[in-house]
């Protein structure tokens, strides 16, 4: 039952709507199918598959709310998560930010089904041949598989009605020389698994390993670095990317508490804050990174630019701080794209006199948020670049750096790649602050 048709999915919401006596209702299913395979020191350790669907109700008095979920859906329990909800509404202070439900609404479809998924099978093929790979090589791999559908449909009684089905495929993989002195990373998400080689990615990951071994100190300070496109997004909770976008909020800036404040009050919409060659964007319609169709609002999303060659176009904005302020709301999407050039990596690398190729960060903490400093280290892969090549490994180095100064100081863009649902083109960039050294590989 994880994942249900259209039809379906509104017949099961239809009845749901009809047992509620509350003033508003809402209810929304989200299911998926999958399954994952994880491996480390070459040995699969977990297999697993994961077959869900869950209900939530939000029931509506005036402005006070409830919310009651359940995952069985016979009669009896749909009543009586029904019930429920209504009875905590019933209980609940009124919503000093209460807004109406939305009504009818017109969305998009995002081409972001694939028609075949990885079985059980392909994803033992796919984890067998990243470790054999690797047994070959003396090295020891560590990695992660998961992919299927998934689905939300959504309706309420004021006539909003929304159903998307979508499907993705994550592969993440470290590998470890067999003296623990090098490590190497790789990273790939895609609509398509038939797209996904994790023989290739693991390839990458394996030649990071064997040429970060023997890594040498240098001193911390300002160079110019070249980030992957892993080293922009991927993070254990927090990227410098996705800090920045996210971070673009209308009221925390309206409030004083984010980096697009602006002193005496309101924000900085309009204002060139970075580099011209700077363009990010949201678009559910591209072929590469399909996005979401709605957000949990249920507010349709469209191609929104957040900032154009450096200009801060658009912020975002909550039903309830739109309202206050007379604007419109803001979809939240699932991903941005940031607008490259047609440069590789290797092409960045041959371009820069002295340098440090990046692979990957992890452990980002934010420093302050009025200025976006963040904090971190370097991991599984860190080079030093001289004459336009990769002259030895390095140490890892810990960062403090603000996305903000950091696009700022662009020396040059690449060609960007998917990653994290999004497309991020590695970055050349000069004056990165690097504070202190690590032994950790």
């Amino acid at each position: 039952m994880a994942i249900l048709s259209k039809d379906d999915a509104h017949t099961l919401l239809k009845k749901v709507l009809s047992y509620s006596t509350a003033d508003e209702c809402a209810a929304s299913l989200r299911g998926r199918t999958a399954g994952n395979i994880r491996y480390a020191r070459n040995s699969v350790s977990t297999a697993g598959a994961q077959d869900s669907v869950s209900l939530a109700v939000e029931a509506r008095f005036g402005k006070r709310s409830g919310v009651a979920t359940c995952n069985e859906f016979d009669e009896a329990t749909l009543r009586r998560c029904v019930q429920r909800a209504e009875e905590i509404a019933k209980l609940a202070p009124e919503s000093p930010e209460y807004v109406p439900f939305i009504g009818p609404q017109t969305y998009l479809s995002p081409p972001s089904s694939a028609t075949t998924l990885l079985t059980a099978a392909t994803r033992a093929q796919a984890a067998a041949e990243s470790m054999t790979l690797c047994a070959a090589k003396n090295l020891s791999a560590a990695g992660f598989l998961d992919g299927g559908t998934r689905f939300v449909a959504q309706r309420n009684s004021k006539g909003q009605e929304a159903y998307q089905q979508s499907t993705n495929t994550d592969f993440s993989v470290t590998v470890r020389t067999a003296d623990g002195k090098g490590s190497g990373y790789a990273i790939a998400d895609v609509t398509d698994p038939a797209k996904l080689n994790a023989k290739n990615i693991t390839e990458r990951a394996a030649n990071k390993a064997l040429s970060s071994v023997n890594a040498k100190a240098i001193e911390p300070g300002k160079y110019t670095v070249i980030l992957e496109p892993a080293a922009l997004m991927a993070g254990d909770d927090l990227s410098l990317l996705g800090g920045l976008v996210y971070s673009m909020g209308a009221r925390e800036a309206d409030e004083g508490r984010s980096f697009l404040s602006k002193k005496g009050g309101g924000n900085r919409k309009g204002e060139k804050l970075f580099d011209e060659r700077i363009t990010i964007y949201s678009d559910p319609m591209n072929a590469e990174v399909p996005g979401n169709a709605f957000d949990d609002d249920g507010l349709p999303t469209k191609r929104q630019t957040w900032i154009d060659k450096g200009v801060v176009k658009d912020l975002f904005y909550t039903r309830f701080w739109a309202q206050k302020n007379n604007v419109p709301a803001t979809a939240y999407p699932n991903g941005f794209i940031m607008a490259g050039g047609t440069q590789s990596t290797a092409d960045l690398i041959k371009g820069t006199a002295k340098g440090i190729l990046v692979t990957r960060l992890w452990y980002i903490r934010e420093v302050d948020p009025q200025t976006l400093l963040y904090t971190g280290l370097t991991r599984d892969g860190t080079f030093y670049i001289e004459n336009g090549k990769i002259k030895f490994p390095i140490k890892n180095l810990r960062f403090n750096e603000s996305p903000i100064i950091m696009l700022n100081n662009i020396e040059a863009i690449g060609k960007p790649q998917r990653l994290a649902g999004c497309l991020v083109p590695p970055l050349k960039i000069r004056d990165f602050t690097f504070t202190s050294l690590s032994d950790a590989i």
